[in-house]
C-alpha cells in the first residue's frame, strides 16, 4: 500500500539526515543496532492530553521505503535541466511579461526587498544547466548501499492510533540499523506531529461541543495547502468530526461529506423572474410550482418585503436538492428576510412530502440568533403541525472551542458547527514539538542531557503501560524498562516522576493495560484499520476518560511515570554522562 502523498518516501527528509547516513557508512557503523523513540514534551492548547495519529500512513511510508534511480542520480550527480524546459519557462515568462527584451538583452520584473518592483538584467538560459548535486562528494560505493537498502531490518513498536498520549511516552519505538533508523527520523515525524495536533484540536471540539451535536469540517481553503487540507480533514475526523466539505477526503478515505450553498449562490439572483425551472415532482409523479407554492406561504406568513433575490435562490437550490434543502439564511437580514425566505421554500416542499433540513448562520450573535430562530420553528410547529421545531440550525462563522463553550454557556439552540480556519490551522498550537531521540546503541542505553533539566530523554528501551483504579479510570502511564518484570494486577508499584525525584506513589492497579505493539518487523505485523474504527476507538477513550483531565479550564495533569529501576538506570547514566567541573 503506498502512501497516500507521493511525496512520501526517503526523499522527504532533512539533508542533515543524509549528511549522518554518509557518515555513518564511511565509519563502519551503518549497521550497527540502534534504538530511537518519538515523543512530545508537553501536550497543546494548553491541555493534559494528546490524541496519537498518522501511524497508518508511517507503516504505508516504510512499506516502500526505497530509494529510486532518479534520487541516487540527483544526490549523486544533480539534476540536468535540459534546454527545452529552461526555454519554455523563459518564453513563458516573455509572454507573460515578467521578461522583456532591450537593446543590451533582456530584463526580468522582480521585487525588491522593500517591495518596490524594478526590471534587472537577466541572462538566457545556458544549455544544460544543472542544479549542484548535494552529495558529489560521496564515494560510489555509498551510493551502491543507499540504493540497496530497505526496512526489512527495522522493527517498530507504537501506540495504537487513536490513542489517548501523554508527555514524554515513546509514541513510536524504531529499533534496527543506525543508518537506516536515522533516515526515518524526519518522514516519521512529519507524518505523526501534525496528525496528532489537528485529531486533538478536534476531540477538544468535540468536548466542548458534546456527543449530540454535529461537527463539519470545512477548512480545505484555509489549510496549509493541498496536503495541509486533505490531513486536517482525515485526523479531524479521527478526533470526533462527523464529517468534512473536503470532497477528495470523501473518495479516499470514505470520510462523510457535507456542504451547502455560499452567499455567492444567493447574490447571484435578484428577482424571482430568474427562477425559470418551478416545476417538481412529488413521490407520486405530479407536478406542483414550488416558486407558486412559496410565494403563497410567504403571504400567508405575513412577510411582504423580503429580498425577492433571495427567495429566488432558495426556490432554485430547493429545486436542485428538495430532499436536502439547507439554506445559508444570513446574506441580507437573517430573521427579516433569510429566515422567512427560508420557511417559505421549507413549507412549499413539506406541503408536496418533502422534509427540508434546515438553515446555516455565518455572521452574527450566534446564541441570539440561534434561540430566536428555533423560537420561529417551534411557532410554525404549533401553527401547521409539521416537526419543523426540530429543523437543523448550523453554526459557522470562525468557531473555536472557546467560542462553543461561551455558546453553551448562553444556552444556544444549534444543533451542527461547520468550523474551519481554528481547526485545519490549530489556533493556538503551531507545532506538537515531536522529536526522535536516540535512546540506545549497540545495546547500551543513551542519554541526552541538556541545561534544561525538562529536555534531558529517558535512556533504553522502554515499555509503557496504562495502570487503571477501582473506580475504572486510567491512573496513571509508567514506563519501565524492557528488562523488567510487567506490572501486574493488585502488586504494590512504586512509580516515580521521571525528573522530579520528590515526585513518587504506590499504586495498586486493578488493571494493567499494554500500550506498545509491534506493527512492522521487517514487515507489516498489522492489518490495515478502517477509519471509522479508529474514530470509535479514539471517542470511547474520550467518554470513559476523567472529566477532569479533558475539561478546557485547568484541567488536572495526568500522571507520566516510570519504575524506580529505570529511574535509577537514568540518573546513573547522567551521572555517568555529565563532565565534572574542575575549579579553583
Amino acid at each position: 500500500m503506498l502512501p497516500t502523498n507521493n511525496l512520501v518516501g526517503p526523499m522527504l527528509t532533512d539533508y542533515y539526515q543524509l549528511t549522518m547516513a554518509y557518515a555513518y557508512w564511511k565509519s563502519g557503523r551503518q549497521d550497527e543496532p540502534a534504538v530511537f523513540d518519538l515523543f512530545f514534551r508537553k501536550n497543546p492548547f494548553g491541555g493534559e492530553f494528546t490524541l496519537f495519529a498518522g501511524l497508518e500512513e508511517v507503516l504505508r511510508m516504510v512499506s516502500n521505503f526505497r530509494f529510486t534511480k532518479s534520487d541516487i542520480e540527483y544526490l549523486k550527480n544533480g539534476v540536468q535541466q535540459t534546454e527545452e524546459n529552461l526555454e519554455k519557462q523563459f518564453n513563458r515568462a516573455l509572454e507573460d511579461g515578467l521578461i522583456r527584451k532591450t537593446e543590451n538583452g533582456y530584463e526580468q520584473y522582480v521585487f525588491t526587498e522593500d517591495e518596490s518592483p524594478k526590471w534587472i538584467p537577466v541572462k538566457q538560459p545556458k544549455r544544460n544547466s544543472k542544479v549542484k548535486a548535494p552529495m558529489a562528494h560521496c564515494e560510489n560505493e555509498f551510493f551502491t548501499w543507499l540504493k540497496s537498502i530497505d526496512c526489512s531490518k527495522i522493527k517498530i513498536k507504537a501506540f495504537r492510533e487513536g490513542s489517548l498520549v501523554f508527555p514524554r511516552l515513546p509514541l513510536i519505538r524504531v529499533e534496527g540499523p543506525i543508518a537506516i533508523a536515522q533516515l526515518l527520523e524526519t518522514p516519521i515525524l512529519t507524518l505523526i506531529n501534525y496528525p496528532c495536533l489537528v485529531a486533538t484540536k478536534a476531540a477538544r471540539m468535540r468536548l466542548a461541543a458534546g456527543k449530540d451535536k454535529n461537527l463539519m469540517e470545512f477548512g480545505l481553503r484555509r489549510a496549509q495547502g493541498p496536503d495541509g487540507g486533505v490531513s486536517a480533514s482525515r485526523y479531524s475526523y479521527i478526533g470526533g468530526f462527523n464529517s468534512t466539505s473536503n470532497v477528495i477526503v470523501g473518495k479516499t478515505f470514505g470520510i462523510p461529506i457535507s456542504g451547502t450553498h455560499a452567499h455567492s449562490f444567493v447574490s447571484s439572483f435578484t428577482s424571482l423572474d430568474e427562477v425559470k425551472n418551478t416545476m417538481l415532482k412529488d413521490s407520486k409523479g405530479n407536478e406542483h410550482d414550488i416558486k407558486e407554492l412559496a410565494l403563497k406561504f410567504r403571504s400567508e406568513l405575513g412577510y411582504t418585503s423580503t429580498n425577492d433575490g433571495e427567495l429566488a435562490a432558495f426556490i432554485s437550490y430547493a429545486m436542485a436538492f428538495p430532499s436536502e434543502f439547507l439554506a445559508l439564511a444570513d446574506t441580507y437580514d437573517i430573521m427579516k428576510s433569510g429566515i422567512p425566505n427560508f420557511m417559505s421554500v421549507a413549507l412549499a416542499l413539506n406541503s408536496i412530502g418533502y422534509k427540508p433540513l434546515g438553515i446555516r448562520i455565518d455572521s452574527g450573535d450566534l446564541a441570539y440568533y440561534s434561540k430566536e430562530i428555533r423560537k420561529f420553528f417551534k411557532d410554525i410547529d404549533k401553527k401547521y403541525s409539521n416537526g419543523f421545531s426540530k429543523l437543523l440550525i448550523v453554526a459557522s462563522n470562525d468557531i473555536d472551542e472557546s467560542t462553543i463553550d461561551s455558546l453553551n454557556n448562553q444556552h444556544h439552540e444549534i444543533n451542527s458547527f461547520g468550523i474551519g480556519t481554528h481547526l485545519v490551522t490549530c489556533n493556538g498550537q503551531p507545532a506538537l514539538g515531536g522529536v526522535y531521540k536516540l535512546v540506545e546503541f549497540n545495546g547500551q542505553p543513551r542519554i541526552k542531557i541538556s541545561q534544561e533539566v525538562g529536555k534531558m530523554t529517558l535512556p533504553g528501551r522502554k515499555t509503557p503501560y496504562r495502570l487503571y483504579g477501582k473506580e475504572g479510570y486510567a491512573i496513571l502511564d509508567l514506563m519501565i524498562s524492557d528488562d523488567e518484570e510487567p506490572p501486574k494486577k493488585g502488586e504494590k508499584i512504586l512509580c516515580r516522576h521521571p525528573l522530579n525525584p520528590e515526585k513518587r506513589v504506590y499504586v495498586i492497579p486493578e488493571k494493567v493495560e499494554p500500550l506498545h505493539y509491534c506493527v512492522w518487523d521487517g514487515k507489516r505485523t498489522i492489518s490495515e484499520e478502517p477509519l471509522g474504527k479508529t474514530r470509535d476507538y479514539c471517542l470511547k477513550q474520550l467518554s470513559s476518560w476523567r472529566e477532569d483531565h479533558l475539561r478546557t479550564l485547568n484541567p488536572t495533569p495526568y500522571k507520566v511515570s516510570v519504575s524506580d529501576h529505570l529511574y535509577n538506570k537514568m540518573y546513573e547514566l547522567r551521572q555517568k554522562e555529565t563532565p565534572i567541573e574542575t575549579i579553583g
